[in-house]
């Protein structure tokens, strides 16, 4: 035995003795403690703070300032424009009602499920998209970088539509609507309306022609249109400013921004209700068509629109969650916000087809008058015979009713000559059947009916800044989905990273807003998201699921919830999501191969739109679109998988997460052991010194240490300390 054991011995007996007695002084106060769910060097409660890897400074992540916060931003998020003018018009077109049953069933079977995983991951592991699923398994790490690629390429095209409704916005502070009537034009002997406006309509002409001064081909660019670009650069600033410091900012907007759509939208519903014709139009809506139902068309439009109404695979779930405490109740907040989403849906096409069964009974009724001048001209000539005409006909006020009744007398009487008559049956069916979606619903045929509201300008102010606080819901957390990610990843200034995000989306946006920029925002939403998006989903359910494991993943659940998620959520993640996105994914590849890829060109001689197919440049660009996307995936394997990129100075696949705390550690999380909740198991924490700092949390183990007392009890055990041998205690 050395010289001075004897003094070493007695006082480590004497520091053991003390840290015990301090322990047994504790021991009524540990309730409080656990309940804490927290015992820090530095004792600051209920703050999460990260340390950034070989760093020993600590730098406060940001948190939500309130739950109505974050779930008004998960809102904003999920309820876009698509809710407005895309759903209407899959109601519409598969089958009324009976679309609602479809789209219920894989809300729950898809939607739901998935949300809840994203929700999941993103507030366990308190990282972006990159951290994430590097996390997980770093072979997968191109996931988070996939997703925010699409992000980005969705945020180009996705603010060009809030830069036209801000046009819009600003073109609506005027009585008349300057798309209320087709423009004069003088030529050298008298005036005449437009030829283009009188062959289309008011508000078609005033969308291609004074809004876009479209071209009439991809090819032909045309240059810059000028009032687009000003309206282009006015959404990123306000972009830009919104989401320059984070959630701190964006979140404060949130309650306006998400907020505010509600409230017009149901003001047009209660203004749309007391119109003429609105019923029909939401009695046409929710007709159902049951032998629609069963075609699988309908099941597969329904799924990918559960599928992007919700924003799976795009990264900004993942990074609004990250920002949450970690005792969160996010099953709660994925089933809330999925509702929600649903539930605006139908509100929004209530108000959609309120308002189109207005503009459609107004068609009806200049119909009905036109062909009644008709049948009046038809009579004098000699061409009808008055007998046929009932006698309780009045031709000057004829009822839509009464006129179809004269109408069936006359195709019956005069079977062989009447298609020779030119009259028309004026059903407002058929109007109603006219399926509009997209930019030709918000811009052409909501537009056009407004212009017959009283105070029609007011309407269309509220309509359009509608638009544009949807929009900027959406893009707050696209832009997020960028952001946070690489932030967490490089550790960058968010403020520098923002700007230059925004200034380089600008400027490649400009060719958005070229005269043939309506083209590229086609091309872009066909092909720069649907099939990437797919993709990045299957393999975010894979790497919980197969690689991670379903059964730790349910487990981390309860240990971070404090209640056990239904098995229902267990069949889902690893039998019925993944089979259907694969039947999804094989879905849209078929219908993308069978579909002729091309765009709808505006023809200025013919005032209406031809289909034209992608030149090779375009298609090059098409395919181009899907490969950059996607291929983050592949090259991050592969360079995982060969030992391109060296770990061992530290990275997120070696960062054990505590609550508030990164600790470093060399654990492989590549291993069957990996847990987002556990870290070391107890045979792998090195021998124990006894020191002043004697108890503390386990290393690598985070905040939600399941303990006897408590939901989120922490577990007093021995600080990490280099070993000692034995025979000197």
């Amino acid at each position: 035995m050395p010289k001075n054991s004897k003094v070493v011995k007695r006082e480590l007996d004497d520091e053991v003795i003390e840290s015990v007695k301090d322990l047994l002084s504790n021991e009524d106060s540990s309730d409080d403690a656990f309940k804490k769910s927290e015992l820090m060097v530095d004792d600051q409660e209920e703050k999460d703070v990260d340390v950034e890897e070989g760093s020993d400074v600590e730098d406060e992540r940001p948190a939500w300032n309130s739950k109505l916060q974050y779930i008004l931003a998960q809102v904003g998020f999920s309820v876009g424009l698509g809710n407005v003018w895309r759903f209407p018009y899959l109601c519409q077109k598969n089958g009324g009602g009976a679309y609602l049953v479809p789209y219920l069933i894989l809300l729950l079977i898809i939607g739901i499920p998935l949300f809840f995983l994203e929700l999941a991951v993103g507030q366990r592991i308190r990282r972006g998209s990159i951290g994430v699923w590097n996390y997980i398994s770093p072979k997968l790490g191109g996931i988070g970088f996939a997703s925010c690629v699409v992000c980005f390429f969705v945020a180009l095209y996705y603010n060009v539509i809030i830069g036209w409704s801000l046009f819009y916005f600003s073109q609506s502070f005027q009585h008349p609507l300057p798309w209320d009537q087709c423009p004069l034009v003088k030529n050298a002997s008298h005036t005449i309306v437009e030829p283009e406006c009188e062959k289309s309509s008011a508000t078609t002409y005033y969308w291609y022609r004074e809004a876009l001064n479209i071209s009439s081909s991809l090819s032909e660019s045309g240059g810059l249109n000028w009032k687009m670009t000003i309206c282009l650069l006015s959404a990123w600033v306000m972009v830009c400013l919104a989401m320059i410091k984070g959630i701190q900012s964006s979140g404060k907007i949130m309650y306006f921004s998400s907020l505010f759509p509600y409230v017009v939208l149901l003001c047009f519903l209660i203004r749309g209700l007391l119109l003429n014709g609105s019923v029909d139009g939401i009695r046409h809506m929710f007709t159902p068509k049951l032998e629609i139902m069963l075609e699988p068309k309908v099941w597969r439009e329904a799924a990918t629109q559960v599928f992007f109404a919700l924003g799976l695979g795009f990264g900004g779930v993942i990074a609004f969650s990250s920002y949450n405490k970690r005792d969160n109740n996010c099953h709660f907040d994925a089933v809330l916000v999925s509702f929600i989403n649903f539930f605006t849906s139908v509100l929004a096409t209530l108000v959609v087809f309120a308002v189109l069964g207005f503009k459609a009974n107004i068609i009806n009724e200049k119909c009905v008058i036109q062909n009644s001048e008709k049948i009046l001209k038809l009579l004098k000539i000699g061409n009808l015979s008055q007998d046929m005409i009932p006698h309780h006909i009045n031709f000057s006020s004829i009822t839509a009713e009464d006129y179809n009744l004269v109408y069936d007398i006359i195709q019956k009487v005069k079977e062989e000559e009447f298609d020779s008559l030119g009259l028309k049956s004026c059903q407002i069916e058929d109007e109603l059947n006219k399926a509009v979606q997209g930019t030709g619903l918000a811009f052409i045929a909501f537009t056009e009916a407004m212009t017959h509201f009283p105070a029609s300008p007011f309407w269309s102010v509220m309509f359009f800044l509608m638009l544009v606080n949807l929009g900027l819901g959406s893009m707050f957390g696209t832009i997020e989905g960028i952001i946070t990610p690489i932030v967490d990843t490089f550790k960058v200034r968010k403020e520098i990273l923002t700007v230059i995000c925004c200034l380089v989306a600008f400027f490649i946006g400009l060719i958005f807003v070229q005269r043939s920029g309506n083209y590229f925002v086609t091309m872009f939403d066909d092909y720069s998201a649907t099939l990437p998006l797919l993709i990045v989903v299957i393999l975010e359910n894979i790497a919980v699921t197969r690689i991670y494991g379903v059964d730790k993943f349910m487990e981390d659940l309860k240990d971070m919830l404090g209640f056990s998620p239904s098995q229902y959520y267990y069949y889902m993640w690893k039998y019925v999501s993944p089979l259907v996105l694969l039947c999804l994914l094989v879905a849209s590849v078929v219908q993308m191969g069978l579909s002729p890829p091309g765009y709808n060109a505006w023809i200025e001689d013919k005032a209406t739109e031809e289909f034209h197919s992608y030149p090779t440049w375009g298609m090059i660009v098409c395919i181009s679109l899907m490969l950059l996307a996607i291929l983050p995936v592949p090259i991050v394997f592969m360079v995982r998988r060969c030992n391109l990129i060296d770990d061992s100075s530290g990275s997120l696949a070696s960062v054990s997460y505590k609550r508030g705390r990164i600790i470093k550690e060399p654990v492989n999380l590549e291993g069957d052991n990996t847990s987002l909740i556990h870290g070391k198991s107890p045979s792998e924490v090195p021998s124990p010194n006894f020191g002043k700092n004697i108890y503390r949390k386990q290393t690598g183990s985070p905040t939600l240490d399941t303990a006897p007392n408590g939901r989120y009890g922490i577990g007093y055990l021995m600080a990490d300390m280099p070993d000692m041998p034995e025979s000197d205690l």
